[in-house]
């Protein structure tokens, strides 16, 4: 009866009244399998449904997004920081009318590959391993591999695209030398993944007592805004203005950006976490404390790799491999447990 009723030709159809620019479902280059389409749903919501429905959506509760092991219940997880990221691109994807459901799967998707104890693990596998580790490529293979016993989640070419190039380099918000987007919604994630962090890390190092308001540069929140909501607010309403020709209202070049007023003080107060914030905390005992527990773990199971996990045999047939990925996929707490029971004398009353 369902498929009788054509209801996602209808939801399809009401995707040609989107921007010239903006991706429709029925146009997508295709999942790495083929699968007859869903009666209901377009690809992308799709894709969205299988995102929020993995264990790696659900593990991202328990990871750490800056902070590690705080003692507060309000400091941000890798989970909320994603559905911050979620509405805030799903906000700007509405009014450039763009694609907004391709839109909602890159931003649920985009961390599915990160490590526990946030950067802090990323920086430490990234040393260990040899071939490098980045958690955008994790996410990929997450999704393409890792998922549901080895078959992936078997997404379209747009939202893997966006998920892998969401990553921006140290200097500049809008960074690509880590890969530039196929898509204008995947722009639009790249962009409200930086609005995302930088506002709620603000909020979470006052509340860490590594900051205070009154610390903020002072040009940034003359430009911004006072508070968390007002700053959020200056951005989106500025990226919505300055990329207004994604919309396909005019004949101008579409891209998703900042005036170069507003992005001067996104990135400045952007450098000011690095210097106040994110270095800060690299300094504090439980960050190295979580160094070392991703080292011995790294160390044990290279050594011991009948301990992992059996199904991670398929997965690859190279070792160090195996261990990155049963690492990469550990919460704070499963990780921090592993380590106890592998290595008490070396763990115990080290971390909270």
């Amino acid at each position: 009866m369902v498929s009788q009723l054509n209801i996602r030709q209808i939801i399809e159809k009401k995707e040609e009244s989107l921007s010239p620019y903006a991706v429709k479902s029925k146009l997508s280059r295709g999942r790495l399998k083929y699968e007859e389409p869903c009666p209901v749903r377009t690809a992308f919501q799709r894709d969205r449904d299988r995102i929020i429905h993995s264990k790696a959506f659900r593990r991202l509760k328990h990871k750490t997004q800056v902070f590690i092991a705080p003692l507060g219940d309000h400091y941000v997880t890798r989970l909320t920081h994603t559905l911050e990221v979620s509405q805030i691109a799903r906000t700007i994807s509405r009014a450039l009318n763009l694609n907004e459901d391709l839109t909602e799967a890159i931003a649920l998707g985009h961390d599915l590959g990160h490590t526990p104890f946030g950067h802090a693990g990323e920086d430490v596998l990234n040393e260990l391993y040899h071939q490098g580790f980045r958690h955008n490529e994790q996410s990929l293979r997450v999704v393409d591999l890792l998922e549901k016993n080895g078959q992936g989640l078997n997404l379209t070419w747009e939202v893997r695209d966006g998920i892998v190039n969401h990553s921006k380099t140290r200097e500049d918000v809008l960074g690509q030398s880590w890969g530039k987007v196929g898509t204008l919604e995947g722009e639009v994630c790249r962009i409200a993944d930086a609005i995302a962090y930088i506002n709620h890390d603000i909020g979470d190092a006052i509340r860490a007592g590594i900051i205070t308001e009154d610390d903020l540069p002072i040009s940034t929140i003359t430009v911004l805004g006072h508070s968390h909501s007002g700053r959020i607010n200056t951005m989106v309403c500025d990226i919505i203005g300055y990329s207004w020709a994604a919309t396909g209202y005019n004949m101008d070049s579409p891209t998703i950006s900042m005036s170069p007023q507003i992005l001067e003080a996104t990135n400045t107060l952007r450098e000011f976490l690095f210097n106040r914030v994110y270095n800060m905390r690299d300094t504090l005992a439980e960050t190295e404390k979580a160094r070392e527990v991703i080292r011995l773990l790294y160390q044990y199971f290279n050594e011991h790799e009948d301990r992992l996990p059996p199904e991670y045999s398929n997965y690859s047939d190279d070792t160090e491999r195996r261990v990155v990925d049963y690492i990469a996929g550990m919460t704070d707490q499963y990780a921090l447990r592993m380590a106890e029971e592998l290595s008490p004398t070396r763990t115990k009353g080290e971390t909270k």
